[in-house]
């Protein structure tokens, strides 16, 4: 009797070793594929500088991503590509990133416009007028930094600049004045750092300096008023000036500033800020496939989904990797693309966050 409970144990310790074997190559797995898999390499500047500031999918499926001092990298679903000034750009600090109707990438920096064909990259002069006012921001006197592009329904191209608003009609540059009084973001002139075109055919632009936000119906320009808001902090800090985001499903616009976002429904505004639930300043706004809506943010403020009933926050303890954001994207096959400060990526599959940047500085060459 005693041999054989012997035996039954040492048949049940086997059990159990086998178990904790394959649960442990499974938690291995897991850590070899975070190891393994294609990742945006940070070769340029401190650790902690810099961002992911924008992204976009192409037509073929590609996803694009612009940074401040590491250029521009194109990940195909295997490797990263990364173009720098070596490769064609004027300048490695990416600002912003359009696909046109032909299937061409826009490639705005902070020295002007680049545009790739799927081969080569071409730098773009946009020319100025002669009797442009003098930008009083010594830092920024001679900068021709590209904020914001957008291609309205009609194939025109649209271009917030620190140095005004311009179009381009597939032939030439035109200047677009808008009337304000105010000084802008990096300007002392100019101050429209974002346009959206809504399904309406309206084209919206506000920035950082402005008092509301600015609607053009073809005709005329006309400024909306906005509710100030606060930027959270130990001296709160009102802004009435809002980025134009998107336009939702239901035909809501959304904008956002430091202080939260406003939706407008055609007739008015309706504020969003930390008492309704909304953590931290708004940067950047996706409406995802199913119809809610992620907010991103600086401030610490981490990502934020709202399902049109209550936020639901995200950060670093959920996995993301700063809590910082610049840009969201989503892709083809759902998953959300978050780009944050000290060039940073998270790729959001609906449950878990993953990382997909790491931080790898150039050795120098003796």
């Amino acid at each position: 009797m005693t041999k054989v409970f012997s035996i039954l144990q040492r048949f049940s310790f086997l059990l159990v070793l086998l178990h904790c074997i394959a649960c442990n190559e499974t938690r291995n797995t897991d850590v070899i594929q975070e190891l393994v898999h294609p990742k945006l390499i940070k070769t340029i500047g401190a650790p902690n500088y810099g961002s992911v500031g924008c992204s976009l999918e192409d037509r073929a499926g590609n996803l694009w991503f612009g940074t401040t001092e590491n250029g521009l990298y194109k990940y195909d679903g295997k490797t990263f590509q990364q173009f720098l000034i070596k490769d064609g750009l004027n300048s490695n600090y990416v600002t912003s990133l359009l696909e046109d109707s032909t299937g061409k990438i826009w490639i705005g920096t902070d020295i002007g416009l680049c545009l790739y064909d799927g081969k080569s990259i071409t730098q773009i002069e946009i020319p100025l007028p002669k009797n442009l006012p003098r930008n009083e921001n010594e830092l920024y006197r001679n900068s021709k930094r590209v904020f914001s592009m957008m291609q309205a329904k009609n194939r025109v191209l649209w271009f917030a600049t620190i140095n005004g608003v311009f179009t381009y009609d597939g032939k030439s540059f035109s200047p677009f004045q808008i009337e304000t009084n105010s000084a802008g973001f990096l300007s002392s002139t100019y101050n429209m750092e974002q346009i959206l075109e809504d399904k309406s055919g309206n084209i919206w632009f506000g920035g950082r300096g402005n008092e509301g936000v600015y609607r053009y119906d073809g005709k005329s320009v006309t400024r909306l008023e906005l509710e100030v808001l606060f930027q959270d902090g130990p001296t709160p800090k009102p802004t009435e000036w809002a980025w134009p985001q998107l336009q939702d499903k239901d035909g809501n616009i959304w904008f956002s500033n430091w202080g939260g976002v406003y939706r407008y429904d055609g007739k008015s505004f309706t504020s969003f800020t930390k008492k309704d639930g909304l953590v931290g300043g708004v940067a950047k706004i996706l409406e995802d496939k199913k119809g809610n809506l992620w907010f991103g943010g600086d401030a610490g403020a981490g990502l934020s989904l709202y399902d049109g009933t209550s936020f639901t926050r995200f950060t670093t303890e959920d996995g993301l990797i700063q809590n910082h954001i610049w840009s969201i994207l989503e892709d083809k096959a759902g998953n959300l693309w978050i780009g944050t400060r000290e060039t940073g990526l998270s790729m959001y599959d609906g449950k878990t966050f993953t990382t997909y940047s790491e931080y790898k500085p150039e050795t120098p060459k003796n």
